[in-house]
């Protein structure tokens, strides 16, 4: 009996013959010591002429050289075990061997074409993929992997290929970017070599294999190329209108060189400044320019094809404006200051100096000087200091304010830039009189000395006027508002939590407007047309009826279905009241409390007690004090 009944081996294929498969055992139930019972002889009953079994140890071995698993990979062996040592009538038991051969890397990859061809469009963009090639391998597995090159060829530079682990292809791919009309064919030398080789094998061959791709580039319709990818253009800021300041040029690509027409993108160029020919390209002013209002113009221009518009390109313009003296010197501030009565002659009173909007390489020169009008009898005169600076002194002694508050000089200011630009401005200056050390004093031109407005302490001093007046306004208004409400305690020690006083004594017993204590004796009283009088109602409304209670109906039971009636009823005051009925039904063993059937006793009350009780008490003291002194008369 074997030890299994079906054994699973395996042996790497184009093995050496005698090379180790499995090894199969039996055993035999019989006495080992009797004769040939138990000895086991195993032998091969079918996989011949392709494996071998030794007869003594049930080891499988390969038999036949070069076994290709890709000719035959699974293989089914029957092995014999026979006792009495294989004689004539001994007993035998057999057991199935499946024997799988293995890959070796014995194959090498094959291009199944020696040329392929693609065509991928100039437009491609890199990295795009063109097509894609295999070379097969009969192996698998990492022993069927492949690497792929490009080896040589003229397009080596233009085209790359990338492996696909998954499929084991090779990816022709775009590297940089094609012109149909530089260059139209490509051809290339593409390799495939496997990646793990078995030195074992290397007498098969080189494990590698090519072919030739030529790739097809077409002809697709390209926007217009500039010559350049920007342009720089400098201008005058005089230029006159629609002179041409330079040019941009743009062709077609393509073989059939259509023609070109340009514009100007009007998003970069808001204002029309600039226009261009639409037929040459030349680019012109059409609006005077001015370098200190914008130094740098930049602008779009668009190159389209007549015949198809959608095919165009855009290149940017720079447009720099350069400078001419065409602004006149100014003063670098308004210059309004003051000279002393008792001022000496040669005296310096005002520095001035000067700015200009344009440029000057080599720097600025100004110079000054007193306007023509005023050179004769002028009471100052301007010394240039050459620095783009000047003073102005003082050409006699002492000034009377009273007879010339204000002088008005002017100056005449020129920058040394060709064309000579001049400007006269006019300086104010003020008399006033001085202490002897030269300080303002008091002047005509207050204004000089005293900003107008108020100090900061007179506007706080304000300030704090206008918050006390606030204050006394609001104390006042807060005290007058207490003084109208109407107390709704007598006294301040008679406080009690949501109590009010009234002042009411009411009528005792005789009143019967106020609780009529009969309601309780006869609950089927009507009430209709009956108002409460304890509480001033906000609106009337109709007494609703309700229906009567049984004679024997005690008044706490009244008393809570009046209580539950006054709950769901709608047209009850939305405020809580409170009626006291003071009765406290029958059988009291303590008989009646209530002042309310005080009357019906023949017996006198003795009230002093209440003086004892406190000022609270006082009121009903007094009264009740009253009415015994006036049953004692």
């Amino acid at each position: 009996m074997f030890t299994k009944d079906v054994y699973n081996a395996s042996v790497p294929e184009m093995s050496d013959v005698g090379t180790f498969v499995v090894q199969v055992t039996a055993t035999d139930a019989d006495d080992p010591t009797y004769g040939n019972s138990a000895k086991v002889v195993y032998s091969i009953l079918q996989g011949q002429p392709y494996f071998s079994v030794e007869s003594e140890s049930g080891i499988i071995k390969t038999a036949l050289l070069n076994m290709d698993r890709e000719n035959r990979e699974q293989y089914q062996v029957v092995i014999q075990a026979k006792d009495m040592g294989g004689q004539m009538g001994g007993l035998s038991g057999t057991t199935t061997v499946n024997i799988t051969l293995t890959d070796v890397n014995d194959n090498p990859p094959r291009f199944p074409q020696s040329t392929y061809q693609f065509k991928t469009p100039e437009s491609a963009p890199p990295e795009s993929p063109i097509g894609r090639i295999k070379a097969n391998d009969a192996d698998v597995g990492e022993n069927a992997e492949i690497e792929y090159s490009i080896t040589e060829g003229d397009g080596s530079d233009m085209f790359g290929v990338i492996t696909d682990k998954d499929t084991q292809e090779g990816i022709i791919t775009v590297k940089k970017a094609l012109d149909f009309e530089k260059k139209k064919l490509y051809t290339l030398k593409v390799e495939a070599i496997n990646t793990h080789v078995d030195p074992r094998f290397l007498y098969l061959g080189p494990f590698k294999d090519s072919t030739t791709v030529r790739i097809l580039v077409e002809d697709v319709d390209e926007p217009p190329v500039f010559s350049r990818p920007a342009y720089i253009l400098e201008v005058k800021e005089d230029v006159p209108i629609n002179s041409i300041i330079g040019t941009v040029t743009a062709q077609d690509p393509d073989v059939a060189k259509n023609p070109v027409k340009y514009s100007v993108d009007r998003h970069t160029d808001m204002d029309r400044v600039f226009n261009i020919n639409s037929g040459n390209g030349s680019i012109f002013t059409s609006k005077p320019l001015d370098r200190e209002t914008s130094l740098w113009h930049n602008i779009t221009v668009i190159a389209a094809e007549i015949n198809n518009p959608k095919q165009s390109s855009r290149v940017p313009v720079f447009i720099k404006v350069l400078d001419v003296n065409d602004n006149a010197p100014e003063f670098a501030m308004f210059y309004e200051t003051f000279v002393c009565e008792n001022a000496k002659a040669e005296q310096l009173i005002q520095t001035l100096s000067a700015v200009d909007k344009d440029d000057s390489f080599s720097g600025h020169q100004f110079s000054f000087s007193l306007a023509p009008e005023a050179t004769s009898g002028s009471n100052f005169t301007i010394q240039d200091n050459r620095d783009n600076t000047a003073g102005i002194f003082t050409r006699k002694n002492r000034y009377n304010r009273h007879e010339m508050s204000t002088y008005l000089l002017p100056v005449v200011i020129s920058d040394s830039d060709y064309p000579v630009q001049s400007s006269t401005e006019t300086v104010t200056i003020r008399v006033c009189a001085c202490d002897h050390r030269g300080k303002m004093q008091s002047c005509n031109a207050e204004a000089l000395i005293h900003p107008t407005g108020l100090s900061t302490g007179a506007l706080i001093a304000i300030l704090l006027c206008i918050i006390i007046l606030l204050v006394t306004v609001v104390l006042f208004a807060a005290l007058k508002r207490q003084r109208k409400k109407e107390p709704l305690i007598i006294s301040k020690e008679d406080i009690r939590d949501n109590i009010v006083s009234y002042n009411d004594e009411g009528g005792g017993e005789e009143d019967t407007q106020a609780f009529d204590i009969g309601t309780l004796r006869n609950p089927e009283a009507i009430e209709d047309n009956k108002l409460r009088r304890d509480i001033v109602p906000e609106a009337l409304f109709m007494p609703r009826r309700t229906p009567a209670v049984r004679d024997n109906t005690d008044v706490r039971d009244f008393i809570n279905q009046r209580l539950k009636e006054n709950d769901t009823d709608p047209t009850a005051p939305p405020y809580d009241s409170l009626a006291t009925y003071a009765y406290e039904g029958n059988g009291s063993v303590a008989e009646s409390l209530s002042s309310l059937e005080s009357v019906t006793t023949d017996g006198d009350q003795d009230y002093d007690y209440l003086s004892d009780w406190g000022p609270r008490f006082k009121k009903l003291a007094d009264m009740y004090g009253s009415v015994d002194s006036d049953k004692d008369s």
